[in-house]
């Protein structure tokens, strides 16, 4: 087994949270933590609302679908509400996915897009043992 990981995370950028209603989610996380007020963003090639919210250094990721038959709905259908993926920080995300893919990693995007927080690509859970990861490049999208 190699010594050199085929990704490496700088630090866990957020946390996602899939939920059925974003602005009552948004208010009980203001009234209950204190947590700060953030714009929702509305991302149509991803079926979501989408908010970030700092709470001291690290972030949440709040979506809620727009897409009744997209993969967030199907998600809270069978799951209910609930942590959704864990957002790895990389660098240079297009090279992190191509020595992913070159160790056999199954990925569910082979190419960065433009999310939330950056340019994103995601880790089918398949390969991280059930958890969807997503990965990261902060590179001056919405924040």
């Amino acid at each position: 087994m190699s010594e050199t990981p085929a990704c490496t995370a700088r630090h866990l950028n957020h946390v996602c949270i899939a939920v059925s209603d974003i602005d009552d989610t948004l208010g009980f996380y203001r009234r209950t933590f204190g947590v700060g007020a953030s714009e929702v963003v509305e991302l149509e090639d991803q079926g979501v609302r989408a908010a970030l919210v700092r709470v001291g250094g690290s972030q949440l990721e709040f979506i809620q679908p727009t897409d009744p038959g997209g993969g967030v709905a199907r998600f809270i259908e069978r799951r209910g509400e609930g942590v959704h993926h864990v957002a790895f920080e990389v660098e240079d995300l297009q090279e992190q996915l191509d020595r992913l893919a070159s160790d056999g990693v199954q990925l569910i995007d082979t190419e960065p897009r433009e999310g939330l927080s950056g340019s994103i690509a995601f880790i089918h859970p398949r390969a991280t043992r059930g958890v969807l990861i997503e990965l990261v490049e902060q590179d001056g999208a919405r924040r």
